[in-house]
């Protein structure tokens, strides 16, 4: 029998998501138990549950001959398969890969890391993505037959693809090499993949990746050896029309401060990024990014000064978008900002000052609350919101974690 195509396969793959939503809500259900709920006929629900049979999205755990009453053949109980990897997400960082594996239930399954190179080929950093799955896949019982929807996150800034030419393009005009990843992950999995900013993922999984009600409203500034950030507004991720809408980055704070890698001057990473803190603070002895960490924690007054002026610029900059978004939080990530406490505290009166909100409704600025693995659970949870059936509303994932066999592997 052919697999459906176009629309075939997308009324497919909607009844598909709601026998899984019905299961993942209620539990063990037979077909007739089922098909109310989802509103199907016995004859279109026989076949889609016979497809997630098929790709092991789902199992047959018992049949209901104890407590049937009367005569007739048993019905078989469907249930989740709780080894089905429903969504994956991966984040191709500088030096390693990072996956996170969910089932139906918006659950993580499986999770890992490793590493590469840095300046790796991209079909070296695939195949090592690659490899790592598998080896879940072993480790973990995890299986990839029932997937949804990959979200991929990638350290360089990801336009929308141009029209007429479906090419990702750069941050500076240039071709982003897409083709590698989407190639390998389409021969591989049957499955729509979206491909994103990192750090723009990151974003959305600080404002959703929370034990509580997610962030609907959210400023995301990373501060490492670049910067970069996401705009999470009314609880979806802001593309903007070329899609880097949240390049924070790169808003001018010194109209004649040092020329930027994006063709500007005085862009906010020319002042805040590690490798501009490092340069400010040779001044005072500083030779590197890990002596500059040496320094800070030791209290070192010229160090700790210069934290405390670029602090008060980020702060300062943050609040011009905090004017115009009026976000629930501000939240800074990456290394910067674990140098010395008083990066985070100017950075927080300076963004309180300039910035204007109501009485009981002032902003909240926090460090980042998830580690290097927020790509991919940003990554997660953009596929969540790319499925058919929630494209813009699919439930928050949970932090826990059913195993972590074969995580963090070097």
């Amino acid at each position: 029998m052919t697999s459906p195509v176009g629309v075939q396969a997308l009324i497919r793959r909607t009844h598909e998501d709601r026998v899984l939503a019905v299961l993942r809500d209620r539990g063990a259900m037979s077909r007739a138990q089922i098909a109310p709920l989802v509103g199907l006929s016995r004859t279109t629900l026989s076949e889609i549950t016979g497809s997630l049979l098929d790709t092991r999205a789902i199992v047959v755990t018992k049949t209901d001959a104890v407590s049937r009453e009367g005569r007739g053949r048993p019905a078989e109980l469907l249930a989740l398969d709780p080894r089905a990897g429903q969504h994956l997400g991966a984040d191709f960082t500088h030096r390693a890969v990072h996956v996170a594996v969910a089932d139906a239930s918006h659950e993580i399954i499986a999770s890992g890391s490793m590493e590469y190179p840095h300046g790796a080929e991209w079909r070296v950093r695939v195949e090592v993505a690659l490899a790592l799955l598998d080896d879940l896949e072993r480790s973990t019982g995890v299986h990839y037959d029932a997937l949804q929807g990959i979200g991929i996150g990638v350290s360089s800034p990801v336009s929308r693809p141009e029209e007429g030419s479906g090419e990702h393009r750069t941050l500076a005009g240039g071709p982003l090499i897409t083709a590698t990843i989407e190639d390998a992950f389409t021969s591989r999995f049957d499955a729509p993949i979206l491909i994103d900013n990192n750090t723009r993922l990151a974003a959305l999984a600080e404002a959703e990746w929370m034990l509580g009600q997610p962030t609907r409203d959210l400023i995301y500034l990373r501060l490492a050896d670049g910067c970069g950030g996401g705009l999470v507004v009314d609880g979806a991720l802001v593309s903007g029309r070329s899609g880097f809408a949240g390049e924070i980055g790169h808003v001018t704070v010194e109209p004649d401060g040092e020329p930027c890698s994006c063709g500007k001057r005085g862009c906010l990473e020319t002042v805040a990024s590690l490798r501009a803190l490092t340069a400010a603070a040779h001044p005072f002895g500083v030779a590197s990014a890990a002596e500059l960490a040496q320094r800070a924690r030791s209290g070192d007054p010229d160090v700790v000064g210069l934290l405390a002026t670029v602090g008060a610029v980020v702060g300062r900059t943050l609040a011009i978008l905090g004017t115009a978004l009026s976000p629930s939080e501000v939240v800074l990530g990456g290394q910067v900002v674990g140098l010395h406490p008083v990066f985070l505290e100017r950075a927080t009166e300076a963004f309180h000052h300039e910035s204007l909100s109501l009485p009981g409704h002032v902003p909240s600025v926090r460090r980042a609350r998830l580690g290097d693995d927020s790509g991919a659970l940003g990554a997660l949870v953009a596929a969540f919101h790319n499925s058919q059936l929630l494209p813009t509303a699919a439930p928050a994932p949970s932090l826990r974690t059913r195993s972590r066999k074969g995580a963090q592997i070097r």
